[in-house]
């Protein structure tokens, strides 16, 4: 049995609906719901709860920035890589 990683830990002002995710990511439900569940990324509490999902998380992964998404998931938001993303999203430490 595989081990889960890690979850992210996302402060309030990064976390998305579904909706804001679609049009992030200029994808449908669907592939971002497959998005979050392959990566780890966002999560609903119930089946019909609403998503919450981390927005660096899911650029660093459409992007393809692996890298990025394991510091973000390690807590290194202070790596170039994550800081990068997050100045793109307009996301300022706290």
């Amino acid at each position: 049995m595989t081990e889960q990683p890690l979850p992210i830990l996302m402060l309030p002002g990064e976390i998305i609906g579904m909706k804001e995710a679609c049009d992030l990511s200029r994808r449908d439900r669907r592939t971002v719901a497959k998005i979050c569940a392959e990566h780890f990324i966002g999560y609903q509490i119930t089946k019909n709860s609403p998503w919450e999902i981390s927005s660096p998380a899911l650029i660093m992964a459409m992007t393809g920035d692996f890298a990025a998404l394991e510091q973000l998931r390690a807590g290194n938001r202070n790596h170039p890589r994550v800081r990068h993303v997050l100045a793109f999203l307009g996301i300022r430490e706290p």
